[in-house]
């Protein structure tokens, strides 16, 4: 956990970098609309400008939609969440003066990018800076999965512990290290970008083996041999194997597999009941990516039908909207979490904080620091 001094040094040098792109702002102030009020380290960035207007959603909820539709218009920026859609009828409302559309997130499958490409408006975004949280969840939902956390809190929540009769092999799940009696482990992932490197450092400890991964079908670029040779070096002796591999060899092979890839449609459901059927009884699925890779339905059944031994899921197709009559949610060994793997206060600080820089970058025609090519997506 960083020091508060940490912090405030961070937001510091933050600010230090933005006093540079006053003097390419016009001297009459520019609108920023902000969609969620980004808290007390950040919105200073923003509202300590005298070259600047600053409209902000104060409420503690989703952006009322008329409220934004109306304050829109004239802005030359906005900074939004993922629970605003940017569409055309948004870019319409902000009419010609918007430059930049900057979201608090990784992904932007709430923003219509080619609306943005037919305005030549520029898309912020905010990679890189959530690799550490979401690849330490990954690891705590593989932990939850395979040693029964939902089931077994359960027992504790419902009052059913003083009537537990302990047994010998009651509540025993798979084991995530490797031991003198199961000295092998395999870890797949679906999608082998920054995150899934970051996840696989955090498992060498626990005596991972072999590590096996297909790239998503997004990805343009084939297998990179040097970066796995430097990877399996870089673990040896403990890691035996690097290699990529075709998803059925992912799905056989994997004791654990790990779901970091994009949403969209070329991935939406790669992992379906046929993908599931061939993994092992007492393999774990963790999902930390995006909810539409994995059909929610076939995960239920191959649950419910013990295909696989458990799961540990921070994204569900269609979320929030998951109530508890959810095929999911009512199986004992699916693990849920309502997608918090950005969610420590040191990785939203520095997506909020890059978020403002992308805007206020955007808008004088500087490089942002993260910006995704809207014309290329």
């Amino acid at each position: 956990m960083q020091s508060d001094g940490s912090i405030s040094q961070a937001v510091y040098q933050a600010q230090t970098r933005l006093t540079s792109l006053s003097s390419h702002l016009r001297t009459s102030k520019s609108k920023i609309v902000v969609c969620r009020d980004l808290g007390p380290d950040v919105m200073p960035l923003l509202t300590k400008r005298d070259d600047i207007e600053v409209i902000t959603w104060t409420e503690d909820c989703v952006c009322d939609r008329e409220w934004l539709l109306k304050n829109i218009s004239g802005a030359v920026g906005i900074v939004i969440v993922f629970s605003e859609l940017v569409n055309a009828e948004l870019l319409d409302a902000a009419g010609p003066n918007l430059k930049v559309v900057s979201t608090m997130s990784v992904g932007y499958e709430h923003i219509h990018v080619s609306e943005l490409a037919k305005r030549n408006v520029r898309l912020g975004y905010t990679p890189d800076v959530l690799t550490d949280a979401v690849a330490d969840i990954s690891v705590m939902l593989a932990l939850m999965a395979g040693r029964n956390a939902n089931e077994t809190m359960g027992i504790v929540r419902e009052g059913l512990w003083p009537k537990f009769i302990w047994a010998p092999f009651a509540l025993c799940g798979p084991q995530l290290s490797t031991s003198g009696i199961s000295p092998s482990r395999t870890v797949g992932f679906l999608g082998f970008g920054r995150i899934s490197h970051a996840t696989l450092a955090r498992l060498i400890p626990f005596g991972v083996t072999d590590c096996i991964y297909s790239s998503n079908p997004n990805s343009a670029a084939s297998p990179k041999k040097e970066r796995d040779e430097a990877l399996l070096k870089q673990y040896r002796p403990q890691l035996k194997s690097l290699r990529p591999v075709d998803r059925d060899t992912l799905a056989r092979e994997s004791d654990v597999l790990f779901i970091l890839a994009p949403g969209g449609p070329s991935t939406r459901h790669l992992i379906d009941e046929d993908f599931l059927r061939k993994m092992k009884k007492h393999s774990v699925l963790v999902n930390a990516g995006r909810g539409t890779v994995v059909d929610s339905d076939a995960l239920a059944k191959a649950l419910r039908e013990k295909w696989i031994w458990g799961a540990g899921i921070d994204v569900v197709e269609g979320e929030p909207n998951i109530w508890k009559d959810h095929p999911l949610i009512r199986e004992p060994r699916c693990n849920i979490l309502p997608h918090i793997g950005s969610a420590s206060f040191e990785t939203r600080l520095a997506m909020a904080t890059l978020a403002v820089e992308n805007c206020l970058a955007g808008i004088v025609g500087q490089n942002m620091p993260a910006e995704l090519d809207v014309k290329a997506s």
